[in-house]
């Protein structure tokens, strides 16, 4: 099993910063992709970002060249660096695993979610 813990999310003025920071514990040996998703009140969950134990990694486009998805395998911790915030990135982030080999942005491949942490983006 494994636990996933958001932190780092908040409120923010439109073309601001935050980083967002995901800690994983349990049988995390068989996780091969880590990603962040999004969801908004009345919408369908979204993947943001995923990177893979090589370290490959993967984008919304509508978050490209603004935000940063990286890990440190020694603290098992994932972050997302958010830059130049638009209201429209405001949702619920939620972290999540999967051990899958290739889960891309699909929600449907990951098997491990955290609560969540709350991004509020104001114009």
């Amino acid at each position: 099993q494994v636990q996933l813990v958001e932190s780092g999310g908040g409120s923010v003025q439109a073309g601001g910063s935050l980083r967002l920071s995901c800690t994983a514990s349990g049988y995390t040996y068989n996780t091969y992709s880590m990603g962040w998703f999004r969801q908004a009140p009345g919408q369908e969950r979204e993947g943001v970002a995923t990177i893979d134990n090589n370290g490959n990694t993967r984008y919304a486009d509508s978050v490209k060249g603004r935000f940063t998805i990286s890990k440190d395998n020694a603290k098992n911790t994932l972050y997302l660096q958010m830059d130049n915030l638009k209201p429209d990135d405001t949702a619920m982030y939620i972290c999540a695993a999967s051990n899958r080999l290739w889960a891309g942005l699909l929600p449907q491949y990951f098997g491990y979610w955290g609560q969540g942490t709350q991004v509020t983006v104001s114009s």
